[in-house]
C-alpha cells in the first residue's frame, strides 16, 4: 500500500463522501434501515447519524481499509448502538445466510472490485423479505458525459481508490438477484455531473 492510499486517500474520501447533497441522499436512505443491520462499505462512518437507533438491533458492518475505519472511530462513539466493524472486503461476508433484516451499501460499489461477487454475498445475508438499500453514482444517462466519464475514469480510479466513473449501479444491483421496488436518480447539485449522477432506494431479493 503506498502512502498516498495509506495515509491521505482516506481522508481524500472522508471529505468528498461529507457533501452537503450527499448528507441529503443519506437522509432519504438511511433511516429505513431497520432490524439486523449490515452495512457494506462502512468508510468513515458517514451514514451513522442517520440511522434510527432505536431501530437497530444490531449493527455490522464491513470495511477492508483501516484508515478509514480509523476515522469512523469518532462517529462511532456518537451512535446509541453498538458497532460491530469487521476489516474484511465485501466479496466474503462471514455471516449466516439469510441473517440480516437490512444491507446498506451507499458509494461503495463503484470501488468494490468483484461487484458480483460482492452482491452475491449481500442478497445471501438477507432475510427473507428484508431490503438492500442504496445509493450508489455511476454511468450517467447522457451520452455526451458519459463520454467524458470513460474519459476521465483511468485517471480518477488512482485518486479515488479504484472509483469507477462508468458502473451502473442499478443494472449491476438488477442483474445479481434483486428488484427493484424503490428508485430515485438525478444529478447532484454543486456536483460536477461526471460523478454526481446518483441512483438510491430500495431493492429486495429475488
Amino acid at each position: 500500500m503506498s502512502f498516498y492510499q495509506k495515509h491521505i486517500l482516506p481522508k481524500v474520501v472522508n471529505f468528498a463522501c461529507s457533501a452537503g447533497q450527499m448528507k441529503k441522499v443519506r437522509s432519504k436512505t438511511i433511516p429505513n434501515a431497520k432490524g439486523q443491520v449490515l452495512e457494506i462499505g462502512f468508510g468513515s462512518g458517514l451514514n451513522l447519524p442517520f440511522y434510527q437507533g432505536s431501530n437497530v438491533e444490531r449493527f455490522v458492518a464491513v470495511e477492508p481499509d483501516s484508515g478509514m475505519r480509523k476515522l469512523a472511530k469518532v462517529r462511532m462513539n456518537d451512535v446509541d448502538f453498538d458497532c460491530e466493524v469487521l476489516g474484511l472486503e465485501a466479496e466474503s461476508i462471514p455471516l449466516d445466510d439469510a441473517c440480516m433484516d437490512t444491507v446498506v451499501v451507499t458509494f461503495s460499489l463503484c470501488t468494490i472490485p468483484d461487484t458480483i461477487s460482492a452482491l452475491s454475498e449481500m442478497r445471501r445475508v438477507i432475510k427473507p423479505g428484508g431490503k438492500l438499500i442504496f445509493a450508489e453514482h455511476g454511468l450517467a444517462p447522457d451520452a455526451g458525459i458519459a463520454k467524458w466519464q470513460r474519459r476521465i475514469e483511468p485517471f480518477w480510479k488512482p485518486i479515488g481508490g479504484g472509483c469507477h466513473l462508468t458502473r451502473n449501479p442499478v443494472e449491476l444491483i438488477k442483474g445479481n438477484g434483486f428488484a427493484i421496488d424503490q428508485l430515485e436518480a438525478d444529478y447532484l447539485p454543486k456536483i460536477p455531473k461526471f460523478s454526481g449522477y446518483v441512483s438510491f432506494g430500495q431493492a429486495s431479493p429475488v
